[in-house]
């Protein structure tokens, strides 16, 4: 029977977690397909991909600091290619109100945020503490990040719909959490490992939500105010179909009476 040393194990994880990254980073391709059709972002926000791309400049930087990282290179790497792209169709499709505030936070947060941390970093350590300084910082992220589908955990509650929660970025979130996991604990880095054990919890939490809330709207389960809104239209048409018009006579009103036609036989 073959064995496997911990680092034949580390790099195959390390491998799976790259495909699997991978397609995590092709899961919106649907979202932004929907946006080119309808030439229109239709109330979605570009701070996902922000974030996704601050997250994959941080590890890059981790990557780099840490040496013979290639393994996090290539994955983060593709990373800020992907996210790039997708902020740029973002913003030709976006109204003019959501390209300003997206172009803020660009500015703001990737660009200003991460050139403080690269600049602190640099100035206030070196060497090791640098490393264990940056990893803080992409372990603290990345569990910020891992929290930040709560927002989109509570709307599909509240509206009982999935229809901002697709199943297959939820679902490779977690496999890919699953993934980065055992690479980080094989190769005792637990500023990789430690993060992926909050992303599993809410990957399974994602997944749990829409398998509740998707037989909803197989179902056609509307929400409560929507079901109000119907009944009440329902009923002003009603009593306007009961009003009688304003020329109307009511005193000369008579009651239709079906005499039987001069050809029939009368009993």
């Amino acid at each position: 029977m073959a064995t496997f040393s911990t680092s034949q194990l580390a790099a195959a994880f390390g491998i799976l977690g790259n495909v699997v990254s991978f397609l995590v980073y092709l899961a919106p391709l649907p979202t932004f397909y929907r946006i080119y059709k309808k030439k229109s972002t239709q109330g979605f926000q570009a701070v996902p991909y922000s974030v996704a791309l601050f997250s994959a400049m941080l590890y890059l930087y981790y990557a780099y600091l840490k040496k013979n990282e290639i393994i996090l290179v290539t994955i983060n790497g593709g990373g800020c290619a992907i996210e790039t792209i997708y902020l740029v169709l973002f913003m030709i499709y976006a109204t003019k109100d959501a390209k300003m505030r997206t172009a803020k936070l660009l500015v703001i947060f990737n660009v200003g945020a991460y050139a403080l941390i690269v600049a602190s970093t640099f100035l206030l350590s070196q060497g090791h503490r640098r490393v264990a300084l940056v990893g803080w910082i992409c372990s603290v992220f990345s569990v910020c990040v891992f929290a930040a589908p709560l927002s989109i955990m509570m709307k599909v509650i509240r509206t009982r719909s999935v229809e901002f929660m697709p199943f297959s970025l939820s679902f490779f979130l977690t496999l890919c959490a699953v993934m980065w996991f055992f690479y980080g604990f094989l190769i005792k880095d637990y500023y990789i490992a430690a993060p992926n054990i909050l992303g599993f919890a809410f990957g399974t939490a994602q997944m749990v939500l829409y398998a509740i809330y998707r037989e909803r709207d197989n179902g056609l389960v509307l929400p409560e105010a929507y079901v109000k809104e119907i009944a009440v239209t329902v009923m002003e048409v009603g009593a306007v179909l009961e009003t009688p018009p304003a020329d109307y006579d009511t005193a000369c009103a008579k009651p239709v009476i079906d005499h039987p036609s001069t050809d029939q036989a009368i009993a």
